[in-house]
């Protein structure tokens, strides 16, 4: 079997476009080069290593374990070739993942500069746990994780913390608002959540109320922007991060049912692949979201 340093370097270069844009049609144009070339490249790769890299799919590509593994294995050196052969090339681009309503909210609008400047990102949305799982692979340079990755692996920093609060639309407020006891006053009216195991609800329950919420959802969403419109609508109550909904609160779209001395908080992290550094604009966008973040 071949090893990574025996292989041609435009095949790993066509690899890692693939491995990163999830299919070989996406992958062509970014690498100035037809489908079926970078087809046929993958093909010569695979039969050179020996191994299946992609599963193919009605749409798109799968990376097989191996392609994880190849993958982390060369991202690094490549980038790191790139800049001792081509000084004045193009920016590599920085990739860059976290939950969506982080991304929309709070990252996107702190990175625009940075983009403004010439600068090239590409940006992935998910859960934490499958990012940084997608991150240990090679496919992502920072990762916004909402808890702290587990191992030493990978390097995190506190970004920010995201605060809870309680809120419902004005017609279910009346029940809830000021109420001496909320979890009473709150027990006939339909809960929103995204998931159904109520994770953010239940926090905040045992949080601030020191009790087990024994409630069930009403109404399960796909994520926290659906639970921001469901309960805006009317729909119900829910617990949601402040930064998603300040603008409803401010507005009067939304109600504010419960505000405690000590809100609970979410410690929200930066996390950075072994590596990345060796692209500048990594640490570009990295001390950017630091920066930004002492305002959030």
């Amino acid at each position: 079997m071949a090893t990574p340093a025996a292989l041609d370097l435009n095949l790993l270069h066509t690899f890692l476009a693939v491995y990163r844009s999830g299919s070989f049609t996406a992958a062509a144009p970014r690498l100035g080069l037809s489908q079926p070339t970078v087809t046929a490249r993958i093909r010569t790769l695979e039969q050179r290593t020996g191994r299946e890299l992609f599963t193919r799919l009605p749409r798109g590509v799968e990376p097989t374990p191996y392609a994880h593994e190849l993958s982390a294995r060369i991202a690094g050196p490549l980038h790191e070739l790139a800049a001792l052969e081509e000084p004045g090339a193009a920016a590599v681009p920085v990739h860059l993942a976290g939950p969506s309503e982080l991304l929309r909210v709070r990252v996107l609008p702190a990175l625009v500069p940075l983009v403004a400047d010439e600068g090239e990102l590409r940006v992935a949305q998910g859960l934490s746990e499958p990012l940084l799982e997608e991150m240990r692979a090679g496919r992502h340079d920072l990762v916004i994780a909402t808890r702290r990755p587990r191992g030493r692996g990978l390097v995190s920093v506190p970004l920010a913390d995201e605060e809870y609060v309680l809120v419902a639309g004005p017609a279910w407020a009346e029940r809830g608002a000021g109420s001496a006891d909320v979890c009473s006053a709150l027990r006939d009216v339909p809960m929103v959540t995204y998931a159904e195991d109520l994770p953010i609800v239940r926090r905040y329950w045992r949080a601030v109320f020191g009790k087990q919420l024994i409630a069930r959802a009403a109404m399960t969403v796909p994520n926290l922007y659906a639970v921001l419109s469901a309960v805006t609508a009317g729909a119900g109550y829910s617990v949601l991060p402040r930064s998603l909904c300040q603008d409803h609160l401010d507005s009067g779209r939304l109600t504010l049912l419960h505000d405690p001395e000590e809100p609970p908080l979410n410690t929200v992290f930066l996390v950075q692949r072994p590596g990345a550094d060796t692209n500048p604009d990594v640490l570009r966008v990295r001390d950017r979201l630091r920066q930004a973040a002492r305002s959030w």
